[in-house]
């Protein structure tokens, strides 16, 4: 007995399609997903109908990216995207034309996992014994691998994605086959790479991944992208993908600044690598201190102090223990100090300048550290009594 599959909109989807004389099934991770239990995410439906003819049977569409096929159908507020059946004539011989079918589509896919359908009433298509793989936890590329690569360079870096999000075998002539063509990565656009990057990082177990890629070369081919592939392994699990780049950091001679420049992070990015830079070196020196649990965010404390103790012995803070470090501080922000620059200027009779922006530092650091209650008359005490001194 079959059981359906997808959401009630993606089903109306195909359902209208079909009413109008097409093919349409679900393909893709969503249907690879379900097949192993987890939640099917980013429904996607392959159609024999063209973007035109998509456009002709719903209302509501998006062109997202009809170049390649792909129209995005909202159904009942829900976007579904829905793509052409691709096949090798379509993309390198348009004088001709084919009728395509889902088995010439599911051909041009990256790996047998990933080359499954399923009916709108929850029936499996599969052409190439992609359940068996899944069974046996092996990536593998949908016929010829020398061909599936080429397709796309970008699938030896998904290969690599996948073994450690599923925690998959590669198959060994796909393996070899990306270690021949590893040197197209090259021609790749490094945000599609970086993309992969995030995956790698969260997955199951990142470690196969970079033991896969040093089977492949990539720390020598392409050192400044990879080297740390080489030592990464005795930092995971990463608590997110921005702790797998800070780790990068701990491994090479690369800087913050250099590791966001070559895989073009963002600003939010690199200014989290940064942090961590600054942060490491203070903890490789000693302890965090108050005024370093006031000045990094948690979610620094909490990767930097993970990477020191990966090379330190010692006690690990928790970060339910840097929680509670930063609760405690009298501060948590330097707008909640009981004072203002314009305060400094009637105490001390001065006019303005950079002196106050000094001085509204030097205060901040007393409060945090203890040395003055975050009370206005006693900062106003402590600090008629500092600059008289400095007189």
């Amino acid at each position: 007995m079959t059981t359906s599959f997808g959401s009630a909109a993606s089903r109306q989807v195909i359902i209208e399609l079909h009413a109008a004389g097409y093919e349409a099934v679900f393909v893709g991770g969503a249907v690879r997903d379900a097949q192993l239990g987890k939640k099917p995410l980013d429904i996607d439906i392959a159609t024999s109908a063209t973007p035109h003819q998509v456009k002709e049977v719903f209302r509501h569409t998006i062109d997202v990216g009809i170049e390649h096929g792909t129209i995005l159908v909202l159904m009942h507020g829900e976007p579904i995207e829905v793509t052409t059946y691709r096949t090798e004539a379509t993309d390198s011989d348009l004088r001709h034309p084919v009728v395509p079918s889902l088995q010439a589509d599911l051909q041009r896919r990256d790996f047998t996992i990933n080359a499954l359908a399923k009916t709108v009433d929850g029936e499996l298509i599969d052409v190439f014994d992609g359940l068996k793989d899944l069974r046996q936890k092996i990536i593998r590329s949908v016929g010829n691998p020398g061909e599936r690569l080429k397709e796309d360079p970008l699938r030896i870096f998904r290969a690599l994605r996948f073994s450690s999000v599923l925690n998959f075998e590669i198959e060994s002539e796909t393996l070899h086959t990306m270690e021949t063509l590893a040197p197209s990565l090259r021609h790749v656009a490094i945000e599609r790479i970086k993309t992969e990057m995030d995956k790698l990082f969260q997955g199951q177990n990142p470690s196969r991944a970079f033991h896969y890629g040093r089977e492949i070369g990539l720390p020598e081919r392409f050192p400044e992208l990879f080297a740390a592939f080489d030592s990464l392994d005795r930092y995971t699990p990463f608590l997110h993908a921005r702790h797998g780049f800070a780790a990068m950091l701990a491994v090479t001679d690369t800087s913050a600044t250099e590791l966001a420049r070559y895989f073009k992070l963002s600003n939010e990015e690199k200014r989290f690598l940064k942090q961590c830079e600054e942060a490491l070196a203070i903890r490789t020196q000693r302890a965090f201190d108050p005024w370093d649990f006031y000045s990094y965010p948690t979610d620094v404390l909490e990767v930097v102090e993970k990477i020191y103790c990966t090379n330190h012995e010692g006690h690990e803070i928790s970060n339910q223990q840097i929680e509670q470090h930063k609760n405690q501080l009298p501060i948590l922000q330097r707008t909640d100090l009981a004072f203002t620059g314009n305060d400094l200027l009637k105490w001390s009779g001065k006019s303005g300048g950079k002196w106050t922006s000094d001085w509204i530092m030097k205060i901040e650091r007393a409060v945090v550290y203890g040395q003055i209650e975050n009370d206005a008359l006693a900062i106003k005490e402590w600090f008629i009594n500092e600059i008289s001194c400095e007189k």
